[in-house]
C-alpha cells in the first residue's frame, strides 16, 4: 500500500484511539511529535532512505497508542501491531517500528533499555518525543496531565525523588505537579540522542528553568 495512504490510515487511529485522552497526550501532541521527528531526521541526514522515513514517521505516529497510563482495556495494547499487520507492513520494518515504540519511554531508559545500540530512527523518534515534553508546550502539558489526576500544583513538603527505578517511576503514589520538572522533564536535555535533538533541547531547557525560578519566587512572595 502506498505510504500516504497507510499515513492517512494511522492518523486517523490516532484521532480514533486517542479520543478521550486529556490534552497531554492527545491527538495533537502525536502530530507534534512526527513533524518534529521528520524535522529531525532531515537534519540526520536520513531522508536519502525511503525507508527511514517510513518507520520515523508510522513510529512517531504511533507511540503513544496503548500508553500505560491511559490503558483502558489490555486489548488496546495490541492494536499499534494489528495496524501494521493489517496494512501490510513489512515483517523486518514492522519490527523496527514496535521495537522504536517499545524503548522510547523514559521509563525504558530508567530500566537501561535505551543506554546501549540503537538504530537512527529510534533517535530521532524519542527526542522528538522528549522534545515536546519540554520547553513552553512541557510546560504546559505537565499542568495538564497533572490536572486530569488531580495533583496539587507544589507542595514543599513533598520532595522530588532522586535516582527513581522504572517501578518507582510508574507506581501512582502522591507526587506534585512541579515535582514532575525535578523528576524527569529537566533531565531530558541530557539524554537527547540526535545532535539535532540536543540543539533544539538547549533552548526549551533554558526555558523551563527560567519558569521555574519565577515559580517560585511567586510561591514564595518574593515576586
Amino acid at each position: 500500500m502506498e505510504r500516504r495512504e497507510v499515513v492517512r490510515k494511522a492518523e486517523q487511529l490516532v484521532e480514533a484511539a486517542m479520543k478521550g485522552n486529556d490534552a497531554s497526550h492527545d491527538a495533537a501532541h502525536v502530530f507534534r511529535v512526527r513533524d518534529m521527528a521528520l524535522s529531525l531526521a532531515l537534519e540526520e541526514g536520513l531522508s536519502s532512505s525511503s525507508d527511514s522515513m517510513e518507520i520515523v514517521e508510522l513510529a512517531a505516529l504511533l507511540h503513544d497508542i496503548g500508553d500505560y497510563k491511559y490503558v483502558r482495556d489490555p486489548s488496546e495494547e495490541k492494536i499499534v501491531e494489528n495496524f501494521l499487520e493489517e496494512e501490510g507492513i513489512e515483517e523486518s520494518k514492522g519490527m523496527k517500528i514496535l521495537s522504536i515504540i517499545k524503548a522510547m519511554g523514559f521509563k525504558e531508559e530508567l530500566a537501561g533499555f535505551a543506554n546501549g545500540e540503537y538504530p537512527p530512527e529510534f533517535g530521532v523518534v524519542q527526542d522528538a518525543d522528549r522534545l515536546d515534553a519540554i520547553g513552553a508546550i512541557g510546560i504546559a502539558r505537565c499542568f495538564t496531565f497533572g490536572g486530569s489526576r488531580k495533583r496539587v500544583l507544589h507542595d514543599p513538603a513533598i520532595k522530588p525523588r532522586s535516582d527513581l527505578s522504572k517501578e518507582q517511576y510508574m507506581k501512582k503514589e502522591e507526587q506534585t505537579t512541579v515535582n514532575h520538572f525535578h523528576e524527569k522533564l529537566l533531565k531530558l536535555k541530557d539524554l537527547m540522542k540526535t545532535k539535532a535533538g540536543q540543539r533544539r533541547a538547549e533552548k526549551r531547557h533554558n526555558f523551563m528553568e527560567e519558569f521555574l525560578k519565577e515559580f517560585y519566587e511567586e510561591w514564595d512572595g518574593r515576586a
